[in-house]
């Protein structure tokens, strides 16, 4: 059997089997509780969540700002190699119409050194062969003049022709 000092019917310490009463005087003590202790502990837990959070944050944005910089330094870097590119295409250009002028200048000059080499063959080719033609005709002439000479030549011509030679070799 229970004992009456289990029940606080009398105003003493004891059971109380009134669900309501017992209930509003639960919760108010763990509300109580809850008031007295949970903030110091929440708050501990908080407030190194938010150190965390923050020092996260911190960190994020030192990256962004890292990034950033190196970002702004491979833009430049980029735009420096872009000028650097084309300056190289700019010289490159101009080196190869320098070497296309230079080709085409030696060119002239070589198809000049042909040409004049050339007029300088048929030159020389066209003496030999006048002076060929001159002595072919010569020696034609000479003996036309031999083959027909003997059937001219008279004694009376003959020395005519001996007196005129002498006089003329006299003059000279």
């Amino acid at each position: 059997m229970i004992s009456p000092l289990f029940f606080a019917s009398e105003g003493g310490f004891g059971l109380n089997l009134d669900l309501f009463d017992a209930n509003i005087v639960n919760l108010a003590i763990v509300i109580f509780g809850l008031y007295k202790f949970l903030p110091p502990f929440i708050g501990g837990i908080l407030e190194r969540r938010r150190v965390a959070i923050m020092a996260d944050l911190q960190d994020s944005e030192d990256r962004l700002l890292k990034a950033t910089e190196a970002l702004a330094a491979a833009k430049k870097d980029l735009a420096a190699a872009h000028q650097k590119a084309e300056q190289i295409r700019e010289d490159c250009k101009l080196r190869a119409e320098a070497i296309r002028l230079d080709s085409e200048k030696r060119t002239v000059e070589e198809m000049a050194r042909v040409k004049q080499g050339a007029t300088a063959d048929l030159n020389a080719e066209a003496s030999r062969a006048s002076a060929q033609l001159r002595r072919e005709a010569a020696r034609m002439a000479i003996e036309n003049a031999l083959s027909a000479l003997p059937g001219k030549l008279n004694t009376e011509a003959q020395s005519k022709l001996v007196s005129q030679s002498i006089k003329n070799l006299g003059e000279a």
